[in-house]
């Protein structure tokens, strides 16, 4: 199992500042963040695209291209771009070009959109949010197959009669994965198109995600796919167990009692994020030794390919975020390669 990191690039208040970071501020933390995931042998670093206030990417791919020139092997995702409200031939060029500036590092994370922002600004309509989103996926699967595109248009997008799409990228194909929160349908759909799949548990109980998991992954195996799996969570690290809690607690609250207002959610308190840090909860927020715990116990429920956590849920101090990501590479990642190296004891 392979550990990543993603992040939206929050720009919620910063203790450290007296104020939230700046736009640039947090780019640049964003950029140090992704060279310490390269140096200490993390896997993947993903960004996603958001158009509000409070985060600071709405173009993915331009944010991965920078990391791209400061790094040298880790691969870099987009978490997610939002298929609905972008133009497919845009988006598969904007990540040919980063696969080819990356030297085939770049991978395609498409979804519906969680937060819907994007809907209104760009002129779409929220009653055609699943109708865009297949529309839009087939049309981008069909300029990953063609280099001559054939496209008989439909009710969001126009006919291509032949052209072609460049530049096409150094990998033959493109990865392209789809990202979901758990609606039966997004795993049906991934399944059925032979897509690995990002699933993002970010609370509750873990296990309920069960039944999701081997819809998809029975779907992908009657339509003749191998069926490739990415979890996503929220997460903290720090040397102390009592530390990561305690850093992380207020900033993670703030943000997810936001969205849970504009949502409609039930709030959450300290007693709920002590317990959520637990075997039974979503959040891996502990010392490397409670994270490495719960690694393993997710990959004997999921046998997921990778693991990736947002470690900047809300804004935490840099250098404490930057110690999180190295204690994640230096000490997690091996105590986990080790578990799952060694054959299990007879008896």
């Amino acid at each position: 199992m392979e550990f990543g990191l993603y992040t939206f690039g929050e720009r919620t208040f910063d203790p450290g500042l007296g104020r939230p970071p700046t736009a640039e501020e947090r780019l640049k933390r964003l950029l140090e963040e992704a060279e310490l995931a390269d140096e200490v042998g993390l896997s993947l670093f993903a960004v996603g695209e958001h158009h509000r206030e409070d985060y600071v990417v709405s173009a993915p791919a331009v944010v991965l291209a920078a990391i791209a020139a400061r790094t040298r092997r880790i691969r870099l995702a987009s978490a997610v771009v939002v298929l609905s409200s972008e133009d497919p031939i845009r988006v598969f060029q904007q990540f040919s070009t980063l696969d080819l500036l990356s030297g085939g590092r770049a991978e395609l994370w498409v979804g519906r959109g969680s937060f819907v922002e994007s809907f209104p600004l760009f002129g779409y309509d929220l009653r055609d949010y699943e109708a865009l989103f297949e529309e839009k996926l087939a049309l981008l699967l069909k300029i990953r197959e063609e280099e001559k595109v054939h496209w008989p248009g439909g009710r969001f997008t126009k006919p291509i009669p032949g052209l072609g799409v460049y530049p096409r990228p150094k990998q033959n194909p493109l990865p392209v994965w789809v990202a979901a929160g758990g609606s039966l349908e997004s795993a049906v759909r991934a399944g059925r198109l032979g897509l690995p799949l990002v699933l993002a548990i970010i609370a509750g109980t873990p296990k309920r995600f069960l039944p999701f998991v081997e819809l998809y992954r029975k779907t992908a195996r009657e339509h003749g796919h191998t069926p490739r799996l990415t979890l996503a969570a929220h997460g903290f690290l720090a040397e102390d167990d009592a530390e990561a809690f305690r850093l992380a607690a207020p900033a993670f609250l703030a943000v997810m009692n936001k969205i849970g207002r504009e949502r409609g959610w039930r709030p959450m308190d300290v007693n709920y994020f002590a317990w959520s840090r637990g075997l039974q909860g979503a959040d891996f927020i502990g010392d490397p030794l409670r994270v490495a715990e719960k690694a393993l116990y997710w990959h004997e429920l999921f046998r997921p390919e990778r693991l990736i956590l947002q470690l900047t849920v809300g804004t935490l101090p840099h250098t404490k975020v930057l110690r999180a990501i190295e204690l994640l590479g230096t000490e997690v990642l091996p105590r986990v390669q080790k578990a799952l190296a060694t054959p299990p004891a007879a008896g």
